[in-house]
């Protein structure tokens, strides 16, 4: 803003402000002190002066000066530089002249930035959590507390390290916090010996333990024999055993950062031993709380979930509005830092959570892959282990770092033949598949929201190269699409190509219509049409995937039998893998739960919750647009939906039955999955959607369906995704 000459005072113009550089050539620095305070006079509530090019969009991104919500600088309720700070001797440096009381300090210290690492986990910023510690940020000054200096290090060194792989991986959120480093000093001389210095204080520490132990042994009360942590020997134990844990824990999980970090996965197995030995010393963190509390007299008490550190008294060295005008890209945020006790089962969840990781067999079978990160997510995983099964799998362009993505669809088409096949993997379709494999990797490697909200953009790129090899197969072979005996490599390949991606197109699609039931995106009243939806894709899916294993089947007659007994065998039926009749079980599901509550809607008139802000059909593409505009699938409209919902009548959900016949198909399941758990606990929730629901159609079919005291509610008792009917009655 520039100060107009009329609006300039009658006097000599002052100098600008010390903190403003001279005027060069082409700036001069006018006081408009007098035009603001002329504005201020004149300006109502809710008036604002702007600029010509300014607009509400701008207004949107703008940051009102003064305002403490949003203006970092304006609080003065804490120091404004570190130095400020330490002069006024809330970080003194020993914690206290007192042995055991600066021992004591020191635990508070620890297990209060252990509460600060889980928070910054959680998704808030380093400045406001980690980095509110003063001894953190001055790390020169507790260079004569071994303790605390080894500590600071490795935490410091490990911190960077997950900044690392997160960055790497881009699976960070929506606003991009965690990541940020705002000019810390993550970077110190020396971080790269920090664990040999540890080491070294953990071995001091383990001496005295030992020696504590002896002369428990021997009766005898003195500690001249040995450096002792502090003054008093009746605490000398609990207090080693309690540094002791915290320092081997900080060991142990910077170990397990660095060995995930490792090209190929080669860390992986020493990884899971040193996850082992953190699951430990969390469990003696755990036991020295009733030690640490026993010093300062504190008993358990309501309120003492807030505490973060295990004695429950406050920590020194810390100051929360320190960093706060470093957070330039975003209004100041009040931060709750988790408790010590929050932040213990948040290191134990991720300690598991790297454990399944580590556990990863590396196998190259890309159906495989999608299968674990499906199901890993189920167990809602925080940024960091997310972070690390992105990187593990891709890297540098290549899964797990070692197997091309064409060699890995090479795989899946069941033509190990083609494997290094230079002319195969430069073919701009496996290239172009290539590169959406790494995609959706990438993307089912994210937070649901983001997940589901990529797949739908995903779907696009999917449907285009279908087209596209539909296209040049009829362009290059014509129309036909039965396996023939004697149809050459090049023609095989294509259409295995061509399907595989259709039927990846569909596990996308599926997946996509899964994950709005978690994020709770549908309404009863639209249940409807999303199990009417899902129905249609699985379906689909279920073709493809069939087609799919035909061809696999004829590449491997093809090997096995000579040419004139191909076409006796393709004859032949061929029985499909347990996944097909599992997916065989979601479509009758899908379609059953569509058909009654189609049923109830036309003759109960429930679930028709009229909406004066939009229509049925808004709401369906609304949720189906994404899908609609790649044409997942063919055909399908919302005037499908509303043929196939007026034609249901509960005599023909009773007629077909679809609950029963699940119930089976689930028997044989059973015993193909007999050695993996986790499909058998799948089953198992179908199963019981499967009963509840089918005898809640025949209460309703017995009752009637337009009997006006019959109440149906649907509820996820039982599947995440599955609802079950609740019948009762007014």
């Amino acid at each position: 803003m520039e100060a107009s000459s009329s609006s300039s005072p009658a006097g000599p113009a002052p100098g600008p402000p010390p903190c403003i550089p001279p005027s060069g050539d082409q700036c001069v620095w006018a006081d408009v002190s007098p035009l603001i305070a002329a504005a201020c006079a004149d300006l109502q509530d809710g008036e604002l002066v702007h600029g010509e090019n300014f607009s509400l969009f701008a207004a949107m991104s703008a940051l009102e000066i003064m305002d403490p919500k949003m203006d970092s600088g304006i609080e003065r309720s804490g120091y404004y530089s570190i130095d400020e700070a330490i002069e006024d001797g809330i970080a003194p440096v020993p914690l206290s002249l007192d042995r055991t009381l600066d021992i004591q300090r020191t635990l508070d210290v620890i297990d209060h930035l252990f509460s600060c690492e889980a928070t910054w986990h959680k998704g808030h910023t380093l400045a406001q959590t980690v980095f509110t510690c003063i001894y953190l940020m001055k790390m020169d000054r507790i260079s004569s507390h071994a303790v605390l200096n080894s500590f600071c290090r490795i935490l410091r060194a490990t911190c960077n390290a997950v900044i690392s792989v997160v960055s790497t991986a881009r699976t960070h959120e929506e606003e991009d916090l965690f990541t940020m480093s705002f000019g810390l000093p993550l970077n110190g001389e020396g971080d790269d010996k920090c664990l040999s210095v540890l080491n070294s204080v953990e071995e001091t520490i383990s001496r005295q333990l030992r020696a504590c132990k002896s002369q428990a042994l021997s009766k005898k009360k003195t500690l001249e024999e040995f450096e002792s942590l502090q003054d008093n020997p009746e605490l000398e134990e609990g207090y080693c055993r309690a540094l002791l844990c915290r320092l081997r824990f900080r060991k142990h999980f910077h170990h397990v950062v660095t060995c995930m970090r490792k090209p190929q996965g080669r860390g992986l197995d020493l990884a899971r031993k040193h996850v082992t030995s953190c699951l430990a010393e969390l469990s003696l963190m755990l036991k020295s709380q009733e030690f640490l509390k026993s010093r300062y007299d504190i008993t358990l008490q309501k309120g003492d979930e807030s505490c973060t550190t295990a004695s429950g008294c406050r920590p020194i060295g810390f100051d929360v509005s320190l960093n706060s005008r470093l957070l330039s890209p975003a209004p100041p945020r009040a931060v709750q830092i988790l408790a010590w006790s929050d932040g213990i089962r948040y290191f134990e969840k991720l300690l598991h959570d790297l454990d399944i990781i580590c556990a990863l067999s590396l196998d190259p079978v890309l159906e495989n892959v999608l299968h674990f990160i499906a199901q890993f997510q189920k167990s809602v995983p925080d940024l960091v282990p997310r972070a690390f099964l992105q990187t593990l799998l891709v890297q540098d362009g290549k899964l797990y770092g070692r197997d091309l993505f064409c060699d890995v669809i090479s795989r899946a088409l069941s033509l190990p033949d083609i494997i290094g096949d230079k002319e195969f993997q430069s073919n701009e379709f496996v290239v172009q598949l290539g590169q959406l494999v790494i995609n959706l990797l990438k993307i089912i490697c994210t937070n649901t929201a983001w997940q589901r909200r990529k797949l739908g953009k995903s779907l696009q790129d999917w449907s285009t190269i279908s087209i596209q090899l539909e296209l040049a197969l009829k362009r290059e072979f014509g129309e036909t699409r039965n396996v023939l005996a004697d149809e050459n490599m090049c023609m095989r390949v294509s259409k295995q190509l061509l399907v595989w991606s259709q039927e990846h197109t569909y596990w996308i699609a599926s997946r996509f219509l899964i994950l709005g039931f978690e994020l709770d995106l549908y309404s009863p009243s639209e249940y409807c049409m999303v199990y009417w939806y899902m129905h249609v894709v699985f379906i689909k899916l279920i073709e493809k995937m069939q087609l799919r294993i035909l061809a696999s089947n004829e590449n491997s007659r093809r090997k096995g039998k000579k040419k004139k007994d191909h076409s006796k065998d393709s004859v032949r039926d061929t029985p499909f893998p347990p996944s097909c009749l599992l997916l065989q079980c979601y479509v009758l599901l899908s379609e059953g739960l569509s058909m009654l509550l189609a049923a109830l809607r036309k003759e109960s008139k429930s679930f028709q919750l009229p909406s004066i802000f939009n229509t049925e059909q808004e709401r369906f593409m609304q949720h189906f647009d994404l899908l609609q505009k790649a044409q997942i699938p063919e055909c399908i409209t919302y005037y499908s939906f509303k043929e196939a919902a007026a034609q249901a009548h509960m005599a023909d959900v009773m007629k077909y039955n679809f609950f029963k016949e699940i119930q089976k198909i689930i028997p044989s399941l059973k015993g193909s999955f007999a050695s993996e758990p986790e499909k058998l606990a799948e089953l198992r929730q179908i199963e019981q959607v499967a009963e509840h629901n089918r005898i809640a159609l025949n209460i309703i079919n017995h009752v009637g369906a337009s009997d006006p005291k019959l109440r149906v509610s649907f509820e996820f008792t039982h599947h995440p995704h599955f609802a079950v009917a609740v019948v009762k009655r007014s």
